[in-house]
């Protein structure tokens, strides 16, 4: 993803180098590449990013995702390809913000996902995205009716994390991935990609796919022009930077207590399952106003209706299957939940 304005690319050491260097040196020599396709010196734009020639060559050398924004955005400008030369054609400076503010009037996540595939290919031939949808799973996939030769895995990453991070900016939501696939063996640099990509990693796998959960589809944009202004100005971050708030978290937080009782007790196990550390569960459940203690009670107190409605079952066992110690804790909870105790529950639904 690009800018449609020119990016500044003034930057100092303590700015260059203010983050973790993640991103593996295989994605800047991929540009380098680029600039000699193109009969270029890149010495300007790896003297902005600091990375010097010996950096370059160090087979297990990484940069920061600063230094990555700097060289890349330096690089479409000086090329006029924001594909950063790794199509049989350029992507001439603003092509991908046009295409941004093509989509940015979808009414949904998903609609706006099914208009980029599409007018990416009026753009590129070189490679076919599609939105997949099986279940409750959605995937966008990338096909490949040409050779992409040496510059196939910058290629396939870079689309892939672009369209990533422009649907993630597109309904203000981090989409954590269900997971990733790649069509070429683990590469020298494997350990880099769960930064990439967290979530599940397949190497040698048919196609190039991210999955994630398709009920993100549903969100509506909450971008508008003068939001894409802004970000346009500064777009490369959207490829390396995960966002932090996650819309559906309250709602899979309650999925995975109804699906996953035993595994989700603790803050800890849950957190686990939904592949977050618990200081992000709580951090993230509190931007959307909610609380674990909260969730849990709305899934126990639900779970507790079903079976004093729909079975038998004495209350001392609905307690246990709610996941409480004893009856008399379960009354009280019950209480303060519903107004009514358990016994009065089940009189008033005819059980």
């Amino acid at each position: 993803m690009s800018q449609t304005e020119p990016m500044p690319a003034r930057t100092t050491p303590s700015r260059v180098h203010s983050r973790k260097a993640a991103t593996p040196m295989a994605l800047p020599r991929a540009i380098v590449a680029a600039y000699r396709r193109y009969g270029q010196d890149p010495a300007r734009a790896l003297r902005l990013a600091q990375i010097t020639p010996a950096n370059l060559q160090v087979a297990a050398g990484r940069i920061t995702a600063r230094q990555m924004e700097v060289l890349s955005a330096q690089a479409m400008q000086e090329l006029d390809d924001e594909a950063l030369g790794v199509f049989s054609r350029r992507l001439p400076w603003g092509s991908y913000g046009m295409v941004a503010r093509a989509c940015l009037s979808s009414p949904d996540l998903g609609v706006a996902l099914k208009r980029w595939c599409r007018y990416h290919a009026l753009l590129i031939d070189d490679i076919q995205l599609d939105l997949v949808v099986a279940g409750a799973s959605a995937a966008i996939v990338i096909d490949e009716p040409v050779d992409l030769g040496a510059s196939r895995e910058f290629a396939l990453v870079s689309v892939l994390r672009n369209i990533h991070g422009l649907a993630c900016w597109y309904i203000d939501s981090r989409i954590p991935l269900q997971g990733a696939r790649f069509p070429f063996p683990a590469p020298p640099h494997a350990d880099a990609y769960p930064l990439m990509f967290p979530g599940p990693l397949r190497f040698d796998a048919p196609r190039a796919e991210i999955r994630f959960d398709a009920r993100y589809l549903a969100l509506p944009l909450r971008r508008d022009e003068k939001a894409l202004r802004q970000m346009l100005q500064r777009a490369v971050p959207l490829m390396v930077l995960q966002y932090r708030r996650d819309r559906l978290l309250v709602q899979q937080v309650r999925q995975a207590l109804a699906a996953h009782p035993l595994r989700t007790h603790s803050a800890q196990g849950l957190a686990g399952l939904l592949n977050m550390s618990v200081r992000t569960l709580h951090r993230q459940l509190k931007e959307e106003s909610a609380s674990l203690q909260q969730l849990k009670d709305e899934v126990r107190c639900e779970r507790a209706k079903e079976l004093l409605y729909r079975s038998d079952k004495p209350v001392k066992q609905v307690a246990a299957a709610t996941g409480f110690r004893n009856e008399k804790s379960f009354i009280r909870a019950f209480k303060v939940w519903t107004g009514v105790s358990p016994a009065d529950f089940r009189s008033a639904a005819g059980k």
